[in-house]
Formats: structure tokens, C-alpha cells, sequence
């Protein structure tokens, strides 16, 4: 790409770039944003791969104290299946009913656990 086909937009808010490039501002078609940020798919748009793995991935991760951990070994094996099922695809679904649809995220959240049945 050449410097004069980029088009850069101030703040660094993805927001921003992801709506520029669904409504093409001054001929945008491409955007650097997160792959999980909810308006990609909600906005029509698709993430590339990246092969090469040049940028990071924003994945979620548990984090717990190491004295909880202890004294409660089990929860990593509790929380593996939570965590490996949000994958890109997922994130961007549940991140858009909070960005698109005004959703609260606990409840975004709650509602996902309990449709994959690991809260009642």
C-alpha cells in the first residue's frame, strides 16, 4: 500500500475505523480493528486472517489468585470450557449485543452461560 492510500483517523478508537470502512468514508475498505470488537460482523464487515501473526490476539483468559487456585484446584477444569468456547466468532456475537443492541454485559453474559447450561 502506498502512503497516500492510507487514511488515518484520529484517537485510535476502532469504533471509528470499523464504521468508516462499513460506510467506505472517503473510499475506506479496509479498517485495523479488533477481530472480537462487535460491530464487525454486526456492521457487514469480515476479519482476516493473519498468518504471519504479526498482530496480537485480544483472547480472554482466566485470572485467579494463586491461593484460591490452590485451595480450589478444580476451578481451572470448571472454567477450561467456558473459555475455549469464546472464540472469535462468539466474542464478536456477544460483544455486538452490548455495542449494537444496548445490551447490559452482565446479562449478556449470564444469558451465555446459562444457554451453553454451566449456570442455572
Amino acid at each position: 500500500m502506498n502512503q497516500n492510500q492510507l487514511l488515518s483517523l484520529a484517537g485510535g478508537d476502532t469504533a471509528v475505523t470499523i464504521k468508516a470502512a462499513a460506510q467506505q468514508t472517503s473510499g475506506v475498505n479496509a479498517a485495523m480493528a479488533y477481530g472480537t470488537d462487535g460491530p464487525v460482523a454486526a456492521l457487514g464487515l469480515q476479519t482476516l486472517s493473519d498468518p504471519k501473526g504479526v498482530q496480537p490476539i485480544y483472547a480472554p483468559a482466566p485470572v485467579v489468585r494463586e491461593s484460591v487456585l490452590q485451595a480450589y484446584p478444580q476451578i481451572a477444569d470448571w472454567l477450561q470450557p467456558v473459555f475455549a468456547s469464546l472464540d472469535e466468532k462468539t466474542l464478536q456475537q456477544l460483544n455486538a449485543r452490548i455495542a449494537v443492541e444496548g445490551l447490559d454485559a452482565k446479562k449478556v453474559a449470564t444469558d451465555y452461560l446459562r444457554q451453553k447450561g454451566w449456570v442455572k
